[in-house]
């Protein structure tokens, strides 16, 4: 891989990204795989267990909410950090895996029952996550398109410890508000429906049962998606700790959780295989991914974008777009 920027010297935190000259690895290596093994195409297809899961989900969600109406602020955060975080993270993954249509085989049905998925999280996103979710995958790393990557606000100003651990915290309110200053898209009808269907479910959590209720829906959104466990993948999936790769996988206990999110090598090179068949690929391929560097948790690869004086926002790969519309290439 071409590539220049990032760290300038060791101990020190980059002062650029680290800039490629090469096209994403994920295209060609699954033109690789598949010339080899063949038979993993038998893996594309949706996950007929996806609307079951999500439901059940849904509905014990709804049903905690519904339980604390009437209880304390203390005991409505406890609940919410140490169960509500990762029903409502397994919810807004589960989005991620319908924005690859991977429940039905129609894009259509998908969509509704993002919109479905999406009414514990408390706020109107399931659309909108998709139309800039299948970019970061088409154009991955790509300057000015791909909005995984952060600012240059954001890299300026995230420098120690401190403001690390504060941008943790707040990375969802960073995810959620870059694409409307970097590159905001005109909302269509589904993102009215989106809307209006969430704000119908909000209002009516606040009506029958109260804002406690509802206080903890967007709490679990909230505290499960900055200093916990599960958010972790945000930072192991492309965070460069290794100049040498671009995309990490996560191998631990959490996938069970998460969709299995944490083969996100696997997913990149195959998102049209659904979560519950991914581990498959390194199973039939394992040469291709057992010399990469990888993870067995998601609070160390926290820990360590936190106390690692060399990492940051800046810990990105990022590639030009040339006139054509494709990256650009080195010409040795």
């Amino acid at each position: 891989m071409g590539f220049q920027g990032g760290r300038e010297e060791e101990g020190v935190m980059a002062t650029d990204f680290f800039w490629s000259y090469t096209d994403e690895p994920h295209a060609s290596r699954r033109r690789q795989i598949l010339s080899q093994y063949p038979q993993i195409r038998e893996l594309f297809g949706p996950d007929p267990w996806a609307f079951l899961k999500i439901t059940a989900v849904v509905s014990l969600q709804l049903w905690t909410a519904t339980y604390l109406y009437n209880a304390s602020w203390v005991k409505i955060l406890a609940v919410a950090y140490f169960f509500g975080s990762f029903l409502n993270h397994n919810l807004f993954l589960a989005i991620h895996e319908l924005s690859h249509n991977l429940a039905f085989s129609t894009p259509y049905y998908n969509r509704w029952l993002g919109i479905f998925a999406n009414l514990p999280i408390g706020v109107p996103m399931s659309v909108t996550f998709q139309k800039y979710h299948l970019e970061h995958h088409r154009f991955q790393g790509v300057d000015g398109i791909d909005m995984d990557i952060p600012t240059l606000t954001e890299a300026h100003t995230v420098t120690n410890a401190i403001t690390k651990s504060i941008w943790v915290i707040l990375q969802l309110f960073f995810y959620a508000l870059r694409p409307l200053f970097v590159k905001p898209k005109p909302p269509g009808l589904w993102e009215f429906t989106n809307l209006m269907i969430q704000l119908a479910l909000d209002f009516s959590m606040v009506y029958f049962w109260g804002w406690k209720s509802l206080g903890y829906l967007i709490l679990a959104t909230f505290v499960g998606g900055g200093m916990h466990p599960m958010a972790g993948h945000f930072i192991s999936e492309h965070y460069v700790f290794n100049p040498e790769q671009e995309t990490y996988s996560y191998y631990g206990p959490l996938n069970l959780m998460t969709w299995n999110v944490g083969y996100h090598n696997e997913h990149h090179d195959f998102p049209r295989i659904p979560g519950n068949k991914l581990y498959k690929v390194k199973e039939i391929a394992p040469e291709y991914y057992e010399n990469m560097k990888s993870y067995r948790s998601w609070s160390q690869v926290i820990y360590m974008y936190i106390m690692d004086r060399t990492v940051g926002p800046f810990s990105r790969m990022k590639r030009k777009v040339s006139k054509s519309g494709v990256t650009t290439k080195k010409h040795e």
